[in-house]
């Protein structure tokens, strides 16, 4: 199993082996997405625990539990399965057992979501952390793991996507990785032997400006100019197959004062259309009470049956008219940055397509820009539509529609 990972990979599974891993104090996996890091640091991580430590606790931690779990855990169980280890997952208590031979230590799953997050390792003495997708995560959280890693020969390992070079993690870590004692390893794509050539040409056309730059080429890169640059001059308008569709939904991003935007959506050979919007502007129109809104969804829809409204979690009260009114809701994944990845990739790669009847969502690609010197922040204007198709994109991305 082993023998089926790239130089790179081996690399970064083996590196505190030898002479020169004795004198670092971890690794600083970085690169493109899909390179095949992940899985490297992960193996890794718990190879170099099973040889140096027995009976000691160690944190394995993500931007949440469930994705640190769905994107590591549960693939690298069964490859440490694969060679041996006796691994046991108790869920319910966000821990992996792992065992081999004598040699028996605890892995615990953290989220570090938010500020709030490093309160959760507050008292846990660490022999080690995994950080995936460290550049998630707050500066707070990161350093109360890392100060908890108190056993003699601990080590910390990161595994990350570029983000904008203002970002806390490369000012610190990425720019001070000789000071800090710190092998960095850069993965491309090629670095992953199960990514083929005809996949990694479908990332090449699939982002653009920084999205390619950070995820495909693997450089820290500042945002700037519009979002979805490519989207700016309508040219991408295409006109809706003809109905019925195949499934329906509605996205939506709402608003009181602040415009609301809802985007009507069908679905046909595995490309997903919207077909219709409703927009209204409560400072210019007038405020609309969750009722009217409601009422105007049933326009919106008409007698399409619709499978599902996805809407930001925050708008409580709208959710609560909706499924009142017998819409199954589905409250919508709010990471911006994140959602605008997802976005512009189903975007560039036609699984997502805009009809040309939707002029307020044209209009806002043609205005929705990266605030200027402020990292990965937008520029909170023009951003109702593409709030909600974010919201959309997120929705089929995860649920994989």
């Amino acid at each position: 199993m082993l023998s089926r990972l790239s130089a790179k990979q081996r690399r970064a599974v083996s590196w505190w082996a030898g002479a020169r891993g004795r004198g670092m104090d971890g690794i600083i996996c970085e690169g493109a997405v899909r390179s095949g890091k992940t899985a490297a640091a992960g193996l890794g991580f718990v190879l170099w625990a099973m040889c140096r430590f027995d009976r000691r606790e160690f944190a394995i931690c993500g931007k949440s539990r469930e994705a640190v779990r769905r994107n590591l855990v549960m693939p690298l169980s069964e490859e440490l399965r694969a060679l041996g280890f006796d691994v046991v997952e108790k869920v319910s208590d966000a821990v992996l057992v792992v065992r081999c031979g004598e040699a028996a230590n605890v892995f615990r799953l953290f989220g570090g979501m938010n500020e709030a997050s490093a309160a959760l390792v507050q008292g846990i003495t660490l022999a080690g952390v995994l950080f995936d997708e460290v550049t998630l995560m707050p500066q707070s959280f990161v350093s109360q793991c890392m100060a908890r890693c108190s056993v003699d020969g601990a080590k910390v390992w990161f595994c990350l996507n570029p983000d904008s070079p203002e970002h806390w993690f490369k000012r610190e870590f990425i720019d001070r990785a000789d000071e800090r004692r710190y092998l960095r390893l850069k993965f491309e794509m090629s670095d992953n032997p199960s990514m083929t050539k005809e996949t990694i040409e479908r990332y090449y056309r699939g982002l653009n400006g920084k999205f390619f730059r950070r995820y495909v080429l693997g450089l820290w890169e500042s945002g700037e100019g519009l979002v979805y640059d490519f989207m700016g001059d309508g040219s991408r308008a295409v006109d809706p197959p003809c109905e019925p569709l195949e499934r329906y939904a509605v996205s939506v991003d709402y608003g009181t004062a602040n415009p609301a935007s809802f985007g009507l959506w069908g679905r046909k050979d595995g490309v997903w259309y919207r077909i219709g919007e409703y927009y209204h502007d409560g400072r210019k129109e007038g405020s609309l009470t969750d009722g009217e809104y409601v009422d105007a969804m049933g326009k919106l829809v008409g007698e399409r049956r619709i499978e599902a409204v996805i809407v930001d979690p925050s708008a409580r009260s709208f959710i609560v008219a909706l499924r009142r009114a017998g819409y199954r809701v589905k409250p919508a994944i709010n990471d911006v940055a994140d959602g605008i990845r997802v976005t512009a990739a189903a975007l560039k790669e036609g699984r997502i397509r805009i009809g040309r009847g939707c002029r307020n969502a044209w209009r806002e690609f043609a205005l929705y820009a990266w605030a200027d010197g402020a990292g990965d922040r937008v520029v909170k204007e023009h951003d109702h539509a593409m709030d909600e198709i974010r919201y959309f994109c997120m929705y089929v991305d995860r649920t994989s529609a």
